[in-house]
């Protein structure tokens, strides 16, 4: 029996991920449902910290957690697994995160999740070849009645309509003033209301912000 919504979500949080949107893609021969997974946040950091990825010391660790953790959920649930690295080709991520309707463009531009804010994160996906019933998606995005304090919160204004200057970002980061973002992530990101409340720890942020650079 193909497995429904629930029974993938309760597959995907036993460990430590969760669905974070669904579509039906149009450019996925075979695949009639993707299933997008990110992190289950607060509970993912302290089980991922504790995987033989990140502990052997090894390049691209939570890549490699991610390949053989999602493949063998995959592989359970009868579905095939695509990856947000490993390209080219790359997987349109971040427009699958926009069809599933629970992602968009932020004010900065960066994608903002209905859940999980700015700081929206996707490991993998998994591809079905039959229809999932998914549930509805949100009426409108989040931003919509948010002041936007993500707008006004970057240090060195390197995120706004123009684009992300990144260098202008790397190099601030690099510098004295730059630690806070280091060690809790970026200003920017945690302003977002819904950042704020989603509960991925610091540590897991200065992970990303390390990577970065």
């Amino acid at each position: 029996m193909s497995p429904a919504y629930d029974a993938i979500q309760n597959a995907a949080l036993g460990r430590h991920l969760c669905i974070r949107g669904g579509l039906y893609p149009e450019d996925l021969e075979g695949i009639e449902t993707l299933i997008l997974l990110g992190p289950d946040e607060p509970a993912f950091w302290p089980a991922f910290t504790q995987s033989p990825e990140y502990q052997d010391g090894q390049p691209d660790p939570m890549d490699r957690w991610s390949t053989r953790v999602i493949g063998d959920l995959a592989a359970e649930l009868g579905a095939q697994p695509l990856f947000p690295f490993g390209g080219p080709p790359w997987h349109p991520f971040i427009q699958w995160a926009k069809d599933s309707g629970r992602a968009w463009a932020s004010p900065i531009n960066l994608l903002v999740h209905d859940d999980a804010g700015l700081f929206a994160s996707y490991r993998g996906a998994l591809g079905f070849g039959h229809r999932i019933a998914l549930p509805p998606a949100p009426a409108q995005a989040p931003c919509a009645d948010c002041s936007a304090p993500c707008r006004t919160t970057c240090p060195v204004n390197a995120l706004g309509p123009q684009g992300y200057d990144v260098p202008a970002c790397k190099t601030f980061l690099r510098g004295p003033n730059g630690q806070e973002c280091m060690t809790n992530g970026c200003a920017a990101r945690r302003a977002c209301p819904l950042s704020r409340s989603y509960g991925r720890l610091s540590e897991q942020s200065a992970f990303h912000m390390r990577a970065f650079l």
